[in-house]
């Protein structure tokens, strides 16, 4: 079966996935709703399309092409994976409502701006292993940063003693706000040991044009390193930690996809990861 093919099928199961989802957290006559193993099994399956035609799209002769909209639709595919595979015995398949059309429009965007950027495969093992670190801290910070959002929602709506079906659907508040610094201290330790990775090959930051998402990087660490000294020493919750989480996570995304963007798309210089 053809790429394009297998991208538009992979990106209806997400898109389907994503309807079950919002239809079991906004559906009120709790009776009629499709099995949550439903939604999960519809997820799965584009997951394993999406696995497929990563493979056949990053994985070439030449090496590994993590050009930009490659880097982006594996990211999502990392995103995808963390939160389906915990999602089989914790309440977290949610986040799926928004983070399964965010994975369709990366595989859409892939299949239709297709661009080069190579890893060699003579690349070192520290530098692959900086590569897998980094993309499994984003993910889990990714999921935070929605978990956050959804949070900062039930929070708003129960501080107006507004809830409504949806808000009533999710866990407690306090089990919501135990997930998100769980994924939080989780993607810290990966953050963590994926900068420890980096250094071993930065011989030279600026000849290869990696400052400017050094530098953020670093900044995104201190921000969620920051937040969880706060949670320890002081309790931190609530809007706090929300708006830690956010601001953490969007300089992450700037870290990484901000100068990707700059470097290839703007400034047609290929970058290897």
């Amino acid at each position: 079966m053809k790429q394009p093919v297998l991208a538009f099928i992979s990106i209806g199961l997400y898109l389907a996935a994503t309807a079950l989802i919002a239809y079991r957290l906004f559906m009120r006559d709790r009776a009629v709703l499709p099995p949550r193993m439903l939604a999960l099994g519809t997820a799965f399956a584009g997951f394993l399309l999406h696995t497929w035609l990563l493979y056949q799209t990053i994985f070439t002769g030449a090496g590994l092409n993590l050009a930009f909209f490659n880097a982006l639709s594996l990211a999502s595919w990392t995103v995808i994976g963390s939160l389906l595979v915990p999602s089989i015995n914790k309440p977290v398949e949610n986040l799926g409502i928004v983070l399964l059309p965010v994975a369709a429009l990366t595989i859409l965007l892939d299949a239709v701006f297709p661009h080069v950027g190579f890893m060699s495969d003579n690349a070192s093992w520290m530098l692959k292993l900086h590569v897998l670190l980094s993309m499994l801290a984003y993910s889990l910070l990714t999921l935070a940063s929605v978990q956050a959002l959804l949070l900062a929602v039930q929070d708003h709506y129960l501080r107006k003693r507004q809830p409504n079906g949806f808000i009533r659907s999710l866990p407690p508040l306090m089990t919501m706000e135990a997930l998100l610094f769980e994924m939080i201290s989780v993607g810290f330790i990966l953050l963590t040991l994926a900068l420890l990775s980096g250094v071993a090959f930065l011989d030279n930051l600026f000849a290869q044009h990696l400052v400017h998402k050094t530098v953020l990087s670093v900044f995104a660490w201190m921000v969620f390193g920051g937040l969880l000294l706060g949670r320890k020493l002081w309790g931190w919750r609530g809007r706090k930690a929300i708006t830690w989480t956010l601001s953490g996570f969007i300089i992450l995304l700037l870290a990484y996809f901000g100068s990707k963007l700059v470097l290839e798309l703007i400034l047609h210089r290929t970058t290897g990861a």
